[in-house]
């Protein structure tokens, strides 16, 4: 019997939700066909020991399957993929191939997408950051021209629908404030066609689900 639980943040700023790296793992879980209970935290709780032991780091997702702690949200979905024929191909090739993207997603796509939204919504309006913009938005740009042409013909990553995917379309949701990803209209449909699918739509409605009955009260 599954024993899975998810740790994410119990409310998120309204840019942020949606984004917070735990819809991977919620999506993947979805996906895969398996239950799970989400652990709900504050922001303060990243900071405490009880918490940095299962996340040395203090960031969120941590996970908790069957006793077993994982962190880092590319390893835990990862590990929930495995074995599930759904998200990671059987064949040896194919499974090489969608690791490879896996890692291409969060290793070479997601740095100048993580920077970038990290000038626009944490440094918008410091006077470096103005300075800044241009060339990070040059880097996604370099990087969506080449993720665009390698699907121009694709549905997705490899032949069909895997846990590369969930990984490339969160990250590349990240710059939704943008029309970066729209400006290309092979990235626009792909992004889209990967929201569509109904394990994307139950984890992110939970997650926001999770957001709304926890939101601070009006002023």
């Amino acid at each position: 019997m599954d024993n899975i639980i998810v740790t994410g943040f119990r409310w998120a700023p309204p840019f942020a939700q949606g984004l917070v790296r735990d819809v991977r793992v919620r999506w993947t879980l979805e996906e895969a066909g398996r239950p799970y209970e989400a652990r709900l935290i504050d922001f303060g709780d990243l900071k405490s020991d009880a918490y940095r032991q299962q996340h040395p780091f203090g960031l969120v997702p941590a996970c908790e399957i069957e006793g077993r702690g994982l962190f880092e949200s590319g390893a835990i979905v990862h590990h929930i993929a495995a074995d599930v024929e759904a998200l990671m191909p059987a064949d040896r090739h194919e499974r090489v191939n969608t690791v490879t993207w896996m890692f291409a997603a969060l290793n070479t796509v997601e740095p100048p997408i993580q920077n970038l939204l990290s000038i626009d919504l944490q440094h918008g309006d410091e006077p470096w950051a103005k300075l800044r913009r241009p060339g990070a938005v040059d880097e996604v740009n370099v990087r969506l021209g080449a993720l665009a042409a390698w699907l121009d013909g694709r549905d997705y990553l490899v032949d069909r629908f895997t846990v590369a995917d969930i990984l490339m379309t969160t990250v590349l949701r990240f710059i939704r404030h943008t029309d970066l990803v729209t400006g290309f209209p092979v990235l626009d449909a792909y992004v889209k066609r990967c929201e569509a699918r109904p394990a994307f739509q139950r984890a992110l409605r939970d997650q926001m689900a999770d957001y709304a009955r926890n939101a601070p009260a009006a002023a």
